[in-house]
Parts: structure tokens; C-alpha cells; sequence
């Protein structure tokens, strides 16, 4: 894996608009504090997000409720930046909530997370990667801030240390094993437990909607965006290569794209070919969930093509 550099980014991301900085704190002044080291950053409170990058590297995850994707690798972020003890600062950004810092960091698919070091933009990665992966790119970050001179670290307020930390039911066991079996990029462990969590309860919700994802991710593991493309734009009417397509951009968070290359291709079907195309925009709804405008709006024109 190539090592991280803030020049990768440079003219990418302009954030100019969110600064609000004070003057800068005298050398050796205490380190600041915080309440937690995994705050939710919106427009309005980023600029001192911002300044925060003066004493530790603050990593930025922008991550929507409708992105599975989002909510397999979130977790594994937040749970590095924990062990690192205020070394690093997490800002968790909604990018429906937060148009304006969406647009600044030109988040064109989710999940995408970045670095600040000293108010400067460093890539990390796009899309899920294994823990491991996320652990080398945190260590990775702390080389480029500490050659930057970001070493800080900072404190935790009393409101943190105050609080009785939430204790979180345990998952059960089989989707404990299929987290497990995620985080360690074995998406085929992974589609075992929830399909078997399912044969032991058809109505459990949150095994169908974790299959979903997890079979999403495994599909689009080592697919080429251009190739793919290249493939779809060569035969569209070939349901495999447009189903690849439509993977891959809801993976990268383009939702209307994959429902519109499905629905048209469900159009330009004969009506006997047309049955998959039906079963994965089911199944791809179904990670979004029915009360997503997105979700209705093609669900609506899937029924008027169907009748």
C-alpha cells in the first residue's frame, strides 16, 4: 500500500469557507479538551474542528444513513480511534445533514474518509477496507503528522470522564460471528451467519439487512469501476455487466444511478428475461429501506413498468 501524503489532495478539497480561527494557543500550552475523541462535526462547528488539526490529526468519515457500506466500516474507525487514546480526533460528518461540508471535500461516493494535519486534507481510503487496513492508514497518519509537527493529544473533559459509558446489548452469536467475519474482509463467513441467523429466524431484520450489505461488498470486491463500465457501455442488455455497474455506484453511494441502469434495463427486457432484474432492485431496496424517498420512487416506476 502506498504511503499517504498530504499532496494527494491538493486543489481537491477547498475548505477556506469553513475556517473560523482563533489565534493560535502559545507553545506549551495544555492540550485542549474534549468531551469524547469521536465528536458529529456539521457546517457549523467544523471550524474549530479545523483548528483542533493543529494538535492531532482529526480524520473526517462523511457516511449518510442509507450507505451500508458506511455502517460497516464507521465502526471499525471509531474503534481504532479509541484505542489511540486523543492521539487522533474523529469527526463523523452526515453529508445529507451537511451539504456544505459535502461539497468541500467534493465527496463525489461514500463512505469517504480524509485527515486534517494542521488544517490540510490527507487521503485515506474510499469505500470498506479491512480493519487491518484501517490500523496500517491510522499508522500511517500518525508518521505524516508527526513530520508535520501535529504530536498532541488531547484531553478528555469532565463531562467524559464524569460519564457512565452505555453498555450495548451483545450481539447475537451468529451476528457476532458475521461482524467478526467482516472485519477481517471474509465476506463469505460473513453471508453463512446471517443467511444461517436467518433459517433460524426468517423475520430477523437485521440479518436480512446485513446480508444484503454483506453480499453487496462481496460482489463488488476486485471489480474495475472503468472496466465495468467499458463492459456495460459494450452490451447493454447484459444483465451481468449491468449489474455489476449498479453495484458499484450504489456501493460508492450513487443511488439513483444504480436504480435508473436497473430500471431501464428492466424496460428494455423481454418480459421473460426480466425476473433478476426484478429480484436485485427487491433485494438492493431492501438496504435502503422502504421509507427512503429514493427507494419509493423506484419501487413506483418498477410497479408502472410491471403493470
Amino acid at each position: 500500500m502506498s504511503e499517504i501524503s498530504p499532496a494527494a489532495l491538493r486543489g481537491a478539497v477547498d475548505l477556506s469557507s469553513l475556517r473560523n480561527r482563533p489565534a493560535p494557543a502559545p507553545a506549551g500550552a495544555p492540550a485542549p479538551a474534549v468531551v469524547d475523541v469521536v465528536v458529529d462535526a456539521t457546517d457549523e462547528t467544523f471550524g474549530q474542528i479545523l483548528e483542533l488539526s493543529r494538535t492531532v490529526p482529526v480524520v473526517v468519515d462523511l457516511w449518510a444513513e442509507w450507505c451500508g457500506p458506511c455502517k460497516q466500516l464507521s465502526p471499525i474507525i471509531e474503534k481504532v480511534t479509541r484505542e489511540l487514546g486523543g492521539r487522533v480526533l474523529l469527526a463523523k460528518v452526515d453529508v445529507d445533514a451537511n451539504p456544505q461540508l459535502a461539497q468541500s471535500f467534493r465527496a463525489q461516493s461514500i463512505p469517504m474518509v480524509v485527515a486534517l494535519i494542521a488544517g490540510q486534507p490527507v487521503p485515506m481510503f474510499t469505500g470498506v477496507v479491512p480493519e487491518q487496513q484501517v490500523r496500517d492508514v491510522f499508522a500511517q497518519l500518525l508518521q505524516v503528522a508527526a513530520q508535520n509537527g501535529v504530536t498532541g493529544s488531547l484531553s478528555l473533559g469532565e463531562e467524559a470522564d464524569s460519564a457512565e459509558p452505555a453498555e450495548e446489548p451483545p450481539l447475537p452469536p451468529l451476528h457476532a460471528e458475521a461482524f467478526a467475519a467482516i472485519e477481517t474482509g471474509d465476506y463469505a463467513a460473513a453471508i453463512r451467519a446471517y443467511e444461517q441467523a436467518l433459517v433460524e429466524n426468517p423475520r430477523d431484520e437485521d440479518a436480512l439487512a446485513g446480508l444484503g450489505q454483506v453480499r453487496l461488498l462481496d460482489r463488488v470486491q476486485g471489480l474495475d469501476l472503468q472496466a465495468a463500465r467499458a463492459a456495460a457501455a459494450d452490451a447493454p442488455l447484459d444483465v451481468q455487466a449491468q449489474f455489476a455497474v449498479a453495484d458499484l455506484d450504489l456501493a460508492g453511494g450513487h443511488v439513483e444511478d444504480a436504480f435508473g441502469r436497473l430500471l431501464d434495463l428492466f424496460a428494455q427486457l423481454p418480459s421473460e428475461e426480466r425476473t433478476p432484474v426484478r429480484e436485485r432492485l427487491i433485494e438492493l431496496f431492501g438496504l435502503l429501506g422502504a421509507a427512503d424517498p429514493r427507494v419509493i420512487t423506484a419501487r413506483n416506476r418498477l410497479s408502472s413498468l410491471l403493470f
